[in-house]
C-alpha cells in the first residue's frame, strides 16, 4: 500500500506539473535560460555506494524547454569503479520557478531504468528539488536531493527499496 501510494504521488505531481504549465504559458514573463525552446545540456559525477561495493558515478543530460519553466530531459549515467557495472537511463520532467533573479527553485519527477549486469533490470520512480545558482552566463550550478522509490525491488536482494540523496550538477543553456 505505501508503495504504490508514493507511485500516484509521483503520477499526480507529473499531471499537476504539466497542468501548471499550460496555465501559465501565456505569461509574459521573460524566462531567460528557462524560457520555451531553450537547450540545456547537464554534466554530473560524484561517488555512489551499492552491492556493498563504492562507485565512480559520471552522468550527461540533456532538456529542452517546451514552456516557460517547463522542460523534458533524458540523462544516461554509468557507475564504474565497483562490481557489478552499472548504467541508469532516466527521462523526466521539471519545472523551473524562473521568475527569482538569482536562485531559481525547482521541482521535478522521473522514471528510471536500471541496468545492473547480471541482474534483473530496476524500475524507479522518484521526485526531486532543489535550486539553480546563477553562475555566470548561461551557467547555472544545481543543488537539491531527490526521492527515488524502485518498482520492483526485492528486499532480499536490495538493501532498501526507497533512496533519499543529495544532487549537484553544472547546467549549460543554449
Amino acid at each position: 500500500m505505501y508503495r504504490s501510494g508514493i507511485h500516484r504521488i509521483t503520477f499526480l505531481l507529473m499531471i499537476g506539473l504539466a497542468l501548471f504549465v499550460i496555465a501559465h504559458t501565456a505569461q509574459a514573463d521573460v524566462a531567460g535560460a528557462f524560457s520555451k525552446g531553450q537547450k540545456h545540456f547537464a554534466i554530473y559525477g560524484g561517488s555512489g555506494r551499492a552491492f556493498n561495493d563504492d562507485y565512480f558515478v559520471i552522468g550527461i543530460g540533456g532538456s529542452y524547454y517546451f514552456a516557460n519553466g517547463f522542460n523534458a530531459g533524458l540523462a544516461v549515467e554509468t557507475w564504474t569503479g565497483g562490481n557489478p557495472d552499472i548504467t541508469k537511463l532516466t527521462p523526466s520532467i521539471q519545472y523551473v520557478f524562473y521568475q527569482p533573479k538569482a536562485v531559481k527553485p525547482y521541482i521535478g519527477a522521473f522514471y528510471r531504468r536500471t541496468y545492473i549486469e547480471d541482474l534483473e533490470d530496476l524500475e524507479s520512480t522518484g521526485l526531486r528539488a532543489g535550486v539553480y545558482i546563477a553562475s555566470g552566463g548561461n551557467l547555472f550550478i544545481g543543488i537539491g536531493g531527490v526521492y527515488e522509490s524502485y518498482l520492483n525491488c526485492q528486499e532480499t536482494i536490495y538493501t532498501s527499496c526507497d533512496d533519499t540523496y543529495p544532487e549537484i550538477s553544472f547546467t549549460f543553456a543554449f
